[in-house]
């Protein structure tokens, strides 16, 4: 399979490329910085910006599926994900590809503390939703609104508070809410389950938690 990555340089995004890669598929991705990537010599690199027509439209030459883990890029107000999906989705229309995987997170719908204590709701919706992350989660939901009112077949992966540690090889999946009590996840056990998704329908035009 061929397979354009947006968002290939970062945390999750490394470890996507190397799931393709260790199952042998062909990737193109789409970096700023092709000398800072560390599998630049093993996949077909697009130097280019996640805001640029130009440069979605090649990343996606002869792609069979895309992975995104595109992300906002602070905690600050930002962009990326609000001007960048569009024209991820749109540029997949006009190259006639259908399947997308993105990285989300649990913020993007209002569901997502609906399994847990009423008091931990009451504090992440209100203070930490609204404050702390609060630019974070604007992004999210807009990038699920163009997903959306698209009509590619995507899956939105949405975990809550990803981590650097070891894989467990297991992860909760509830299409609902976060399940209760979860709080966290290492970025190898979310990579994992993207990467499946593009062997599988389960979750088409689905968002999704993710979780310990």
């Amino acid at each position: 399979m061929k397979i354009a990555i947006f968002g290939a340089s970062g945390a999750t995004g490394r470890l996507l490329t190397d799931r393709c890669l260790a199952d042998s598929h062909t990737v193109s991705a789409l970096v700023r910085t092709p000398s800072a990537f560390p599998y630049a010599d093993r996949v077909r690199v697009v130097q280019g910006e996640i805001l640029s027509s130009t440069s979605i439209a090649e990343t996606l030459v002869d792609a069979d599926a895309v992975l995104s883990a595109l992300g906002a890029r602070g905690l600050g107000e930002d962009h990326t994900l609000e001007r960048g999906i569009p024209q991820i989705v749109q540029a997949m229309i006009d190259a006639h590809v259908s399947r997308i995987v993105v990285l989300g997170s649990a913020g993007a719908l209002d569901t997502a503390m609906d399994k847990q204590p009423a008091w931990q709701k009451w504090v992440v919706e209100n203070i930490v939703y609204k404050t702390l992350l609060k630019w974070p989660v604007i992004a999210q939901r807009h990038q699920y609104a163009a997903l959306a009112a698209s009509p590619l077949d995507w899956t939105m992966a949405m975990p809550p508070m990803l981590t650097n540690a070891r894989g467990r090889g297991r992860v909760r999946v509830d299409p609902d809410a976060l399940p209760p009590g979860a709080n966290r996840i290492a970025r190898a056990d979310v990579a994992d389950f993207m990467f499946a998704q593009l062997s599988s329908d389960q979750w088409s035009r689905k968002a999704v938690y993710v979780s310990w």
